[in-house]
């Protein structure tokens, strides 16, 4: 899944080039994008030319909404590219206990740290972000390692801290 305006450094046509590749190996799996921006049409045809399977935009959600695709998704991706301050984002999906794989950004890098740097990945790199994503997807031991790490590291970025 990807939460997040739908522009160029946000890198969600690298999202959606690693599904392909992904989405070979893996004919179980979905694709949500929730947002909207000026790139959206340009995604859209982008999925449509590569022929993804199972992939849905669903526009702009409430933040009742995102919490609730949070709760179902087995991956949380934001491939930005670049323009990251601080990944805010990463977060709210750790929180959510939801397993993250992100942009390798100057935003993200200083927020993902210790197991977290697994999550971190070229997104230009097609091949290895799609490695990266079907790792944490389909390896259950590390997933719940990743997860038992998150839900104890977020803790340092609650509201009270």
């Amino acid at each position: 899944m990807y939460i997040g305006r739908l522009e160029r450094r946000k890198g969600v046509k690298y999202l959606l080039k690693a599904y392909a590749v992904l989405a070979q190996k893996n004919s179980n799996i979905n694709l949500i994008i929730a947002g909207d921006g000026p790139s959206r049409e340009k995604l859209e045809q982008l999925s449509e030319d590569l022929k993804l399977p199972n992939v849905s935009f669903l526009g702009y959600i409430s933040d009742e909404q995102k919490i609730e695709l949070l709760a179902i998704a087995d991956i949380f991706c934001s491939p930005a590219i670049f323009g990251e301050s601080f990944g805010i984002v990463l977060l709210e999906a750790m929180a959510s206990g939801t397993v993250c794989v992100a942009g390798n950004n100057s935003g993200y890098i200083d927020v993902m740290k210790e197991l977290g740097t697994i999550s971190i990945v070229n997104p230009q790199d097609t091949e290895e972000f799609a490695r990266r994503l079907d790792l944490l997807l389909n390896e259950q031991d590390l997933r719940e390692l990743w997860q038992n790490w998150a839900s104890n590291y977020v803790k340092q970025f609650s509201y009270p801290n």
